[in-house]
């Protein structure tokens, strides 16, 4: 598994297949079940993950006690990386959304794999960039445009099947809160998309793309 990973990792891909093969011993395959933490906001030695199968949600819970979604892995996604390089502990938490399988490094193996191969963490370093510039778009959306046009944006990003059908990855509740909103808002926004024709709720989670062109547009609001 741990072969799998570090081959279908972008940070790992432009690496010659014996580099790969090293950087695979470093690995430790980590598993992980529905609801199950791969790790803890403020643990003193999270890992950095590479997921590799399902998905997984980072949260961030508030001096207030209040928890939010701040963003949803992929396969081929990363996080930890803070920890590892600055030392410092993290500042939310990592927890499955189904099974998850991923690949962990602890901090002394890979400032190790650094050392070996700079341009693994060139590589992170340019997808921490495009991070970046994904929370400024984050937030300069959540400032100026509708929780509507916000809906709108999340479900045609999601992938559909050959009749339009897209599912959330996450509660609503959760989604809301990765796109800046409160529950209450997310379901005023999602009555809007339905009277307008644009979607038809199909079970908890399930929506129909009535009017893609439409949505399009509704992003725009």
């Amino acid at each position: 598994m741990t072969d799998l990973c570090v081959t279908q990792v972008p940070i790992f891909r432009h690496l010659s297949r014996p580099h790969q093969e090293a950087v695979a011993e470093r690995a430790r395959p980590l598993h992980a079940a529905d609801g199950e933490y791969l790790y803890h906001q403020g643990a003193a030695d999270a890992p950095l993950i590479i997921l590799h199968e399902g998905a997984v949600k980072l949260t961030r819970v508030s001096s207030e006690g209040r928890e939010r979604v701040i963003a949803l892995m992929e396969p081929g996604d990363f996080s930890g990386e803070s920890s590892l390089l600055t030392g410092a502990r993290p500042d939310h938490s990592a927890i499955a959304v189904g099974d998850a399988i991923a690949c962990s490094f602890v901090h002394r193996d890979f400032t190790m794999l650094l050392a070996q191969h700079p341009g693994v963490g060139m590589a992170m370093l340019g997808e921490l960039s495009r991070r970046l510039g994904d929370a400024q778009d984050s937030l300069e959306q959540v400032a100026s445009r509708s929780v509507e046009a916000r809906i709108a944006d999340h479900l045609l990003g999601l992938e559909a099947s050959a009749d339009l059908r897209v599912e959330l990855q996450l509660p609503k509740k959760d989604v809301a809160s990765m796109l800046g909103t409160t529950p209450e808002s997310f379901s005023r926004g999602v009555t809007r998309l339905t009277e307008k024709g644009l979607v038809e709720l199909d079970g908890p989670r399930g929506f129909i793309l009535l009017d893609v062109d439409g949505l399009i547009e509704a992003t725009r609001a």
